[in-house]
């Protein structure tokens, strides 16, 4: 019983055993199914949510580039508002300039208008002023006579007059000097510099010099035979003097007279003196000369180096060797006219040659001027047309001195250095009575200005320099003296060229300390 309590016992707790058994297996197969099915389950979570991941990426990718998209255009948008603004400010401030300029203007032609006022109250105060002062005035030279009057007014108006004057002065020459260097070429070109003097030429006669006296009496030959041929023959007169060893041999036309000094010169030498071979030394001297002026004129053009010339006119160029024009050779003054047209023509970039031509030519007429009626000009102009000159060389001879009719501008170049030839200090001649007598009328003239103490001609007579009384005459008054002074010279003086005036002014303060 035991046996079988303990068999009963054993298959009880075997039953036990396996159901526990049995139960705890078919618990560990639920567990795994669950565990397989949570795996599962997880698998299809994890999918899922990488599955919703990607879309939500994908959506977020999409609005991100909507939205930077939308951002872009934002952008675009407020920079096109920023461009229009700035645009706008510009036109604002530049409209606000515009106000500020115009206030400024306003502000400005305000205080120009109160400042009129003022000065127009103050013009009204002095008029005032000035009526009371006159009426006075009145009431006081009312038992004057007319002269005292009118010099009273005139001493009360000089100052003020003076003072005007030197104003007016003072700015043209400011203006002048402003201008100079714009008008120095035209100036250079249209300057027309005119001469007019009172000389007459002394060299109108050449000396010849003689062996001895007894040669005077063969000369003159019996009952004046032989002095009479040789004037026929050679169109001078002789002149015989008591001066011991010369004779002297007059006449206008140079050629002429230094054709008789050379015939005159040969008959001494000769000394076969009778009419005959007075006429035969004549006639082969007059060739001789003839052949000498054209080689003048052709050494004179060669220098010159201008060409195409007509014989007829280097032969006249010759004769200009021996004619003088107030003392001045003129030959020589052709060559400083042909020099001094061609520098200033180089300056005004024109045709150096041709303004040369023009000066070589200018007084051609000269050397007939004795032959023909007319002026030099007048003539010079139609032997250059006849011997078909250019124009531009006809008009300067014809109308060098006559500038208003010149037809181009080397006729004004040849005027202007026609002019500075002959007014350069030693270019003519003068007597030195003369040019003393010149050199007092000029400081006597400049010395009679009241306030001018000292006065002094330098320059030959081209300059002169005063010395001012400083405590009669302020500078605004020096300036108006200075100008009286030269107008004073171009009224009453003849003289070449210009005169420069120069006043002077000093004060000077001394102190001593002991």
């Amino acid at each position: 019983m035991d046996q079988a309590l303990y068999i009963v016992l054993g298959l009880a707790v075997g039953a036990g055993a396996g159901y526990a058994i049995a139960h705890a297996l078919v618990a560990r197969s639920t567990r795994t199914r669950a565990a397989m099915e949570a795996q599962k389950m997880l698998a299809e979570a994890t999918a899922g949510a990488s599955k919703i991941e990607a879309d939500a990426r994908a959506d977020a990718g999409k609005f991100r580039d909507e939205a930077e998209k939308e951002i872009k255009d934002k952008r675009l948008d407020l920079r096109s508002y920023e461009g229009r603004l700035e645009k706008k400010e510009d036109v604002l401030d530049k409209r606000v300039d515009g106000v500020q300029q115009k206030e400024r203007h306003i502000d400005g032609k305000t205080k120009e208008i109160d400042r009129k006022e003022n000065e127009l109250r103050d013009k009204e105060r002095q008029v005032d002023k000035i009526v009371e002062e006159e009426k006075a005035t009145l009431h006081r030279i009312a038992s004057l006579t007319k002269e005292d009057a009118v010099k009273l007014l005139l001493d009360k108006l000089e100052p003020e007059l003076e003072k005007e004057k030197a104003g007016l002065i003072r700015k043209r020459l400011d203006t002048a000097k402003e201008n100079a260097e714009t008008e120095a070429r035209r100036v250079i070109g249209m300057a027309i510099q005119r001469f007019a003097a009172s000389h007459t030429a002394d060299s109108v006669v050449t000396m010849v010099d003689l062996p001895s006296d007894e040669m005077k009496g063969r000369i003159i030959g019996r009952e004046g035979r032989n002095i009479r041929a040789f004037e026929r023959a050679t169109g001078v007169d002789v002149i015989v003097d008591d001066t011991p060893g010369v004779i002297v041999l007059s006449a206008f036309d140079g050629v002429r007279r230094e054709m008789a000094r050379r015939s005159m010169e040969k008959l001494i030498l000769d000394g076969r003196i009778h009419p005959t071979r007075i006429e035969e030394l004549c006639e082969q001297t007059k060739r001789e000369m003839e052949e000498h002026i054209v080689h003048v004129g052709k050494e004179f053009l060669r220098e010159q180096d201008i060409m195409n010339v007509h014989p007829k006119l280097v032969t006249l160029l010759g004769r200009l060797k021996y004619r003088t024009s107030y003392g001045q050779n003129v030959l020589q003054h052709v060559r400083e006219v042909a020099h001094l047209s061609m520098v200033m023509a180089a300056e005004l970039k024109l045709d150096q040659r041709l303004a040369r031509r023009c000066g070589v030519f200018h007084d051609i007429g000269k050397a007939v001027d004795q032959e023909f009626e007319g002026s030099h000009p007048v003539i010079g102009g139609e032997l250059l047309k006849r011997f078909d000159e250019p124009k531009e060389v006809v008009d300067a001879a014809a109308n060098h001195h006559n500038d208003p009719d010149a037809n181009y501008i080397y006729t004004l170049l040849a005027s202007a250095a026609d002019a500075i030839s002959a007014s350069r200090p030693g270019a003519r001649s003068e007597s030195m009575d003369r040019y003393i007598k010149r050199l007092q009328e000029l400081e006597a003239l400049a010395k009679s200005f009241p306030g001018v103490t000292t006065v002094y001609a330098i320059q030959a007579g081209r300059e002169i320099r005063c010395m001012v009384d400083s405590e009669k005459i302020s500078d605004d008054q020096a300036i108006v003296v200075a100008r009286d002074i030269a107008k004073a010279c171009e009224e009453r003086l003849t003289y070449p060229g210009e005169i420069r005036v120069t006043v002077m002014r000093e004060t000077r303060f001394v102190e001593y300390a002991r």
